[in-house]
């Protein structure tokens, strides 16, 4: 029987759950990899023979290639580990969140100044004002 799951209507939002890191699992320790300098030179060298060496899927390979975060999120990336690939390329984790959400870095430091996305079209489905 499988697990009831009202969390997964929240508009513009991927939980990470149990189902999510085991899809995610080599993609993940693919980039945990990315923490030793020689995986990092050796990655940016030929990155598509790197990935060929983890057992992932060609749809989370590709998104890693076209440095497609939210895809990355949607087939089971954790967005800690998919922050080695950012520093990996030499940007914050401040530059990737910006760059997911549409908005230049300085954008999104801004809005995280100020309180943040507002509540507004962000709450789940089934959830009452």
């Amino acid at each position: 029987m499988p697990l009831d799951k009202p969390y997964t209507d929240v508009p513009g939002t991927t939980i990470f759950d149990a189902d999510m890191s085991r899809q995610g699992y080599h993609l993940n320790q693919f980039c945990m990899s990315l923490m030793k300098a020689e995986n990092r030179a050796r990655f940016k060298a030929d990155e598509r023979a790197y990935l060929d060496e983890w057992p992932m899927t060609e749809e989370q390979k590709q998104a890693v290639l076209d440095r497609d975060l939210n895809r990355c999120i949607s087939l089971g990336g954790n967005i800690y580990f998919l922050a080695k690939i950012g520093a990996t390329d030499g940007k914050s984790f401040q530059q990737m969140a910006g760059s997911m959400t549409g908005m230049t870095e300085e954008e999104y430091r801004n809005m995280m100044i100020n309180g943040g996305r507002p509540a507004e079209g962000n709450r789940y489905i089934g959830e009452k004002k």
